[in-house]
Parts: structure tokens; sequence; C-alpha cells
């Protein structure tokens, strides 16, 4: 019997930051997202190697790898007012960070996978906005730093992603 493949939903993709300042290692998922794009050509960079020898027809070589994700979301808080820590982690902590300290693991997976892929990255916060009847907005762009890594997924302690 074939075995037939079927497409992945869109939410299923978990995405986690990893708080440095923490003295255990500790991730926080950024919640309350509504969409992502992966771009896995974005920061490349390439040199033409045409020459006679090629008859017309180009020819090049990728020097340079990168991607980036953009995360979109809903600003979260709870009933107290305390920010989804994700996505509060970004904002008050990552964003603010300069030079060798702009960066900081990430990582992220679809639930149906085993590993996770890891980044060293940096981060640009979006806009946030909203009209009448409409919840807030809330945005962030991930750019990978290096090549990326995988590690396994391991159940957290008392569950959870």
């Amino acid at each position: 019997m074939a075995t037939t493949t079927r497409p992945i939903d869109a939410r299923g993709w978990l995405f986690e930051v990893q708080d440095i300042s923490a003295s255990t290692e500790t991730w926080l998922r950024i919640g309350m997202l509504t969409s992502f794009s992966h771009n896995p050509g974005e920061n490349e960079e390439t040199e033409e190697t045409t020459s006679f020898d090629d008859e017309g027809h180009f020819s090049q070589d990728v020097m340079q790898r990168g991607a980036t994700i953009e995360l979109e979301s809903k600003y979260a808080v709870d009933k107290t007012g305390v920010q989804d820590a994700g996505q509060a982690y970004v904002d008050n902590v990552w964003a603010y960070r300069l030079g060798v300290d702009s960066h900081n693991p990430v990582r992220w997976r679809h639930r149906s996978q085993t590993k996770w892929v890891v980044w060293d990255a940096t981060c640009t916060p979006g806009e946030q906005g909203g009209g009448t009847n409409e919840k807030t907005s809330w945005s962030a762009t991930v750019t990978r730093c290096g090549k990326p890594t995988t590690a396994p997924v391991t159940p957290p302690a008392g569950g959870g992603s």
C-alpha cells in the first residue's frame, strides 16, 4: 500500500526564544501567532563566475547563505496585564541589545517533527497597531546568523511544547 502524504497545518508551527538571562535553560514560546514567513534565501550573496568558456551561459557561486523568519501575532496579555512571555522577552530584552549582545538563540519546528531547528539570531521588532474593531498586532523579524543546528524534542518539566 502506498503512503499518502498530506499537507501540514500552519498553526502547528512552534517558535521559541531562549531566555539567556535565566539560571537554567529556559525557552519561551512566542504566543498568539497568526502567521509566519520563513525565507531561506534572505541575505544570500552570489558571485558571478561566467566566463568566455561558458559559451554564453550564465554561471555563479553562492558565497553566503542566510535566512529570516517573520512572525506576526496579536499583542497578548493575561488577565492581570502581563504580556506573553515570548513576546515580552523579544520586546523588552532582546530588542534593546546591541553588538555581540544582540545575538540570541531561537528554535522552531512543526508539532509533527522530532527535532528543533536552532538558530543563533538577531531580531528586529516589528510594527504594532490596530483599528477601531481590531486587536493590537505584534510582529518581529528573526535573522539567522551562522549555520543552523538541530536539537531533539524533549518533553519539558511539567509538560508543554
